[in-house]
């Protein structure tokens, strides 16, 4: 979108928050980039230039906006609605991925060289993966400046930097403030610490949300021991690369509350990472209702309830397992299943608060169960048994970066695996938002009530007009049954 200049220029004039993250002004006479909808009064246009990415902006030579704090904008919505190599690419890096294994080991993921994925994202976006992923430590780094008391070279490290002086200069450099000037201030104003050891931040989504269905959703479906809904929070456990930690995450009218304890700050970015995912945080509701409105059928599900997103998942792997202890039997089941795994094979943690108990196990820890053992029909154990083995070995890998095209056909070949367990598990824990469920009891429900063909094959045809947001047609599809799925708890 930078690149059309006329609409940009309407956006940053109305001030329209909608296109956050989409693109990025630069101010060729002040030196500072801004999110759209900064509130200062706009520049003239001849002094304005668009970045598709803070990370363009700071290679630039343009420093952040203190007023606006661009750095804190929600992610483009595209990263989300691809899946070519460079949204998987960004996908990875928004993970950490680039941090951990280097540009090398992005391109190994990807299945192209690193020059191949330089010279994508440099045609994309204006910055390579290390620049790329330079803007997201700045940004990690000033989280954990402003919410937490590490001290400063700690922050260093735990950021992803590889020094204390390129830290520094990093900071320096995007914010135009010292690390500790950046501390002095933000103890002067609301993101203060508060809780020894919780990090405590804002997560910003695309207004409207609608946090019935995807709260509702998560808290209906919460598995004792890793998840639970308590104080009008989600609260779950993660298992993360350097450690574990414990989120809790509270539905706000401008933005989703986010506290969190890790056993070590290394894993904050993958950790917000795998919250805005799990949330769908950087969707473009306005993009989809609007197409979905135009269905005569639809269109009053959307008016009645604006901004549904997608509850997705924060591991692949874990929903694989789930959702295949969750065929043919109800909510309640699934959840008694699962819990039984997870108390049998997830590994203990200990809650503060209480409540949450264990890690869900990970496919290795899964890989020498006893079927036996299993409270299961014998074909769902070998299915289950079949998936834990394929997930171990690393023959089926469920990730962010996961083409979805192959993910289906991998799943499809593996036995107990029909047409809705591999649409929900790419639909839930890959992202697809074009993935569709026509064979749920629910979805046939609505369809029957809503006037739409009652069949699989008719109501897909049907729901071609819904591309390329069928996922998203799903969670509206689906608040037509009067279920718990569709409310907030008390």
């Amino acid at each position: 979108m930078h690149t059309d200049t006329e609409r940009c220029v309407r956006a940053v004039q109305s001030k329209d928050a909608r296109f956050d993250g989409w693109f990025f002004t630069a101010v060729l006479t002040t030196r500072i980039y801004c999110r759209p909808s900064c509130p200062v009064v706009p520049p003239k246009v001849r002094n304005m230039t668009f970045y598709p990415s803070a990370a363009a902006c700071q290679q630039a030579g343009f420093r952040a906006c203190k007023r606006c704090r661009p750095d804190t904008s929600p992610g483009s919505p595209e990263w989300n609605a691809r899946a070519d190599s460079v949204a998987r690419a960004m996908r990875l890096i928004r993970d950490g991925v680039v941090d951990r294994e280097g540009v090398p080991g992005l391109a190994s993921r990807l299945g192209y060289s690193a020059r191949q994925i330089e010279r994508q994202l440099l045609a994309e976006l204006g910055a390579g993966p290390l620049a790329l992923a330079r803007a997201q430590r700045a940004q990690t780094a000033r989280l954990l400046i402003e919410t937490t008391t590490l001290p400063l070279a700690e922050v260093a490290f735990a950021a992803g930097f590889s020094s204390v002086r390129t830290f520094n200069e990093t900071v320096r450099e995007v914010f135009a403030l010292a690390p500790g000037e950046l501390r002095t201030r933000a103890a002067r104003g609301p993101l203060a610490p508060a809780t020894p050891g919780v990090i405590a931040l804002r997560l910003p989504y695309r207004a409207p949300l609608n946090p019935s269905n995807l709260f509702g959703h998560l808290a209906a479906t919460a598995v004792p021991g890793i998840e639970e809904w308590r104080d009008g929070a989600y609260r779950r456990t993660l298992t993360l690369p350097y450690g574990h930690g414990i989120v809790a995450l509270t539905p706000q009218p401008d933005h989703i509350a986010c506290r969190l304890s890790l056993t070590d700050p290394r894993d904050l970015t993958q950790a917000i990472s795998r919250c805005r995912w799990l949330l769908d945080l950087d969707a473009d509701p306005v993009a989809v209702d609007s197409q979905l409105r135009t269905d005569p059928l639809l269109a009053p599900l959307v008016d009645a309830g604006p901004g549904r997103r997608v509850p997705r998942t924060v591991d692949g792997a874990e929903f694989a397992v789930r959702a295949v202890l969750g065929q043919q039997v109800s909510t309640a089941a699934a959840r008694t299943h699962v819990a039984r795994l997870v108390t049998a094979h997830g590994e203990p943690v200990e809650d503060p608060e209480g409540g949450l108990t264990h890690l869900f196990p990970a496919p290795q820890a899964l890989a020498g169960l006893d079927p036996e053992s299993l409270a299961l029909p014998r074909t769902r154990r070998t299915t289950l048994t079949t998936l834990v083995a394929a997930l171990a070995d690393g023959t089926l890998r469920l990730g962010t970066d996961t083409d979805w095209e192959r993910a289906r056909a991998e799943l499809s070949a593996l036995p107990g695996f029909g047409p809705w367990t591999v649409e929900v598990i790419v639909m839930r824990a890959l992202g697809d938002p074009d993935a569709f469920l026509p064979t749920d009891l629910g979805i046939r429900r609505a369809a029957e009530r809503l006037g739409l063909p009652a069949t699989p094959a008719a109501l897909t045809a049907r729901a071609a007009d819904w591309r390329p947001w069928r996922a998203y047609a799903v969670q509206y599809l689906w608040t037509v049954d009067d279920h718990p799925i569709n409310h907030l708890p008390a």
